[in-house]
């Protein structure tokens, strides 16, 4: 369902299309407040018909996705959640850490919330599997290792201090230890224990003793909670009037190995079964593994399709959606939904100090600056270069004192030789108003929409420098008439002073106000962004020379190498076939760049 501006509002699916449809715009429709909105929003409709129960679940789920829409139930955060990533297709197998899931070879484990808590997870792994963190090519003949395999943070095949075999049955314990799985490798290293100690080899079987230790530290505090040893996650949630919070119990050979939270929008008016269903489709797409066993707070409409695609997904057993009504596992999502509800109180608390900080910030810049109102839209803009090359420039938006990164713009340096900051960001700033310029005689037209990071002006427009590029920026403000209309100011490092047009005196916050930390952040943000473009320029013009040194890689062929693959490492990874398939890329020119390459 779209409104009239061709955004997709809602998403759903049914057997019988007709039915479903008729039955939101009928006079006797007993609608929901929901529903009654976004009905009056309404005012075009798109249908795919598919051949299957499984391919409309899968289709609304990516479409969901995809669209984000207003009146569907989905996770809050658009980013992706981290992963612990076992390169398993490697012949020595690093660990590292990840948010996106590739069909290679590896092995995922997660997802979680918590990139520091993933970090976490594997400093205190890394001490009883001590698995690769270097990009070494291990060939065992290395003349000596690197520090960590002194401080015993890697068992150093580079020097062949341990063989391949063995090191992978070490990176296989670390993944079955992640899934819960501690009984056989507590077993095994046992008897290699004894077998070492057996043998007079002391050194092994101590170096096997304390990871027997390491390892049982870890496994004390995971709780027996079923007797069955059936792998099973435990959903339950809690909600107010605004947000939900959904929290997950992981249990692994019947034990509780861990547990996440996870935030859902569009729950306002949403029944509980909705969120229920919505959240399991949304997690189980993609989650690393799936259990035997779901354990369920409320009945949802489509259980048994999810159970169908739940074990198409896993290529295994089937796959079981349980709503318990007493006993141990009615217990276990009661603990789940208290969880869920100190979580959702927690999140609740910190918002609304984040608000409260936000609102004083605001406050306290609209005084300093003496602004009319306070500045609800800032932006702020920083130059990148090194020594004049790859200079770029970024555009940063915060929005009610948040960073807001769907307006973000980055710039790559056209017009200016050398290394010029206040020419640059002339040029940044006057690209910006001429998108200003251009998206409002265009809103001015007949059906013209604004363009919501370039059409809207800034309430302070802060650059990150003194009074040079300040200056600047006031000559671009007034080519375009803005100059009266947009407050601007210049943030200068060392002593955070704040410049003004026509001022002397530079205005300086207290060092510890709300407001100066916001304008921190900001100008952090903006360096931060800026960096980033410029080290991509960087590495895009040293990609460029290699290929230029090929022969027959011209201008057009090089972009399209680019484009296709990225950087180098893409490009070296590729198959002939691969290449090949890039347009004016012939046979023999793709050997040519695999052997130089």
């Amino acid at each position: 369902m779209k409104d009239k501006s061709g955004h997709v509002i809602y998403v759903g699916k049914a057997i019988n299309l007709r039915n479903r449809v008729r039955s939101y715009f009928q006079p006797s429709a007993n609608l929901g407040k929901k529903s009654s909105e976004m009905v009056s929003h309404v005012v075009d409709i798109e249908w795919i018909v598919v051949g299957s129960e499984l391919e409309a679940l899968i289709l609304e789920m990516n479409l969901i996705k995809r669209h984000q829409p207003k009146y569907n139930v989905h996770l809050k955060d658009d980013k992706r959640y981290p992963y612990i990533k076992v390169h398993w297709a490697d012949p020595f197998p690093k660990v590292t850490v990840t948010r996106r899931v590739k069909d290679d070879g590896s092995r995922y484990f997660g997802p979680y919330t918590s990139a520091w808590a993933v970090h976490q997870t594997l400093d205190v792994l890394r001490k009883i599997f001590p698995f690769l963190t270097c990009d070494r090519v291990i060939t065992g003949e290395d003349t000596r290792a690197c520090l960590y395999y002194d401080i015993k943070l890697c068992l150093a095949p580079c020097i062949g201090a341990i063989n391949q075999a063995n090191y992978r049955i070490m990176i296989n314990d670390l993944g079955r230890f992640l899934r819960g799985r501690t009984e056989p490798i507590v077993g095994r290293l046992k008897e290699e224990m004894e077998r070492a100690s057996a043998a007079l080899d002391y050194e092994k079987a101590a170096a096997l003793r304390d990871q027997l230790i390491a390892i049982e530290k870890v496994v004390e505090g995971q709780k027996v909670i079923t007797q069955d040893k059936m792998d099973t996650d435990v959903i339950a949630f809690a909600r107010d009037e605004k947000d939900a919070c959904v929290q997950v119990f992981f249990i692994r050979g019947g034990k509780l190995i861990g547990r996440e939270y996870f935030v859902l929008a569009g729950t306002h008016q949403a029944e509980d079964k909705e969120l229920v269903e919505a959240f399991v489709k949304q997690f189980y797409t993609e989650a690393a593994h799936i259990p035997r066993r779901v354990i369920l707070p409320t009945e949802i409409e489509e259980a048994r399709i999810i159970e169908t695609w739940l074990q198409t997904r896993q290529n295994g057993p089937k796959v079981k959606l349980l709503v318990p009504h007493r006993g141990v596992k009615k217990e276990l999502v009661r603990l789940a939904t208290e969880n869920a509800v100190e979580t959702l109180t927690s999140l609740r608390a910190r918002w609304e100090a984040d608000r409260s900080k936000h609102v004083q910030a605001l406050a306290e810049l609209q005084e300093a600056l003496e602004l009319p109102e306070p500045p609800n839209r800032i932006e702020c803009y920083d130059i990148s270069n090194l020594q004049g090359t790859a200079a770029a420039g970024a555009m940063v938006v915060f929005s009610q004192g948040a960073p807001n990164k769907k307006l973000y713009r980055q710039y790559t340096i056209k017009t200016v030789s050398g290394q010029d900051d206040f020419a640059s960001m002339e040029e940044v700033l006057t690209r910006r108003f001429r998108r200003w310029y251009t998206s409002n005689e265009k809103a001015r037209e007949p059906g013209g929409k604004l363009d919501q990071a370039f059409g809207l002006l800034p309430d302070l427009l802060i650059v990150d420098g003194g009074k040079g590029q300040l200056g600047r920026a006031a000559k671009v403000l007034e080519k375009y008439g803005l100059l009266q209309e947009v407050p601007l100011v210049g943030l200068a490092k060392g002593h955070e002073e704040i410049f003004r047009l026509g001022e002397t005196d530079p205005v300086i916050l207290p060092r510890r106000s709300e407001g100066i930390y916001l304008l921190q952040r900001i100008r952090d943000e903006a360096h931060r962004f800026a960096l980033r473009q410029h080290r991509t320029q960087r590495r895009r013009q040293g990609l460029a020379s290699r290929l230029d040194a090929i022969s027959g890689i011209g201008p057009a062929r090089r972009k399209a190498l680019i484009q296709a693959f990225g950087d180098l490492e893409g490009i070296r990874q590729a198959e002939v076939e691969e290449l090949i398939a890039i347009p004016g890329v012939t046979k023999s020119l793709a050997e040519r760049v695999k052997a130089e390459l």
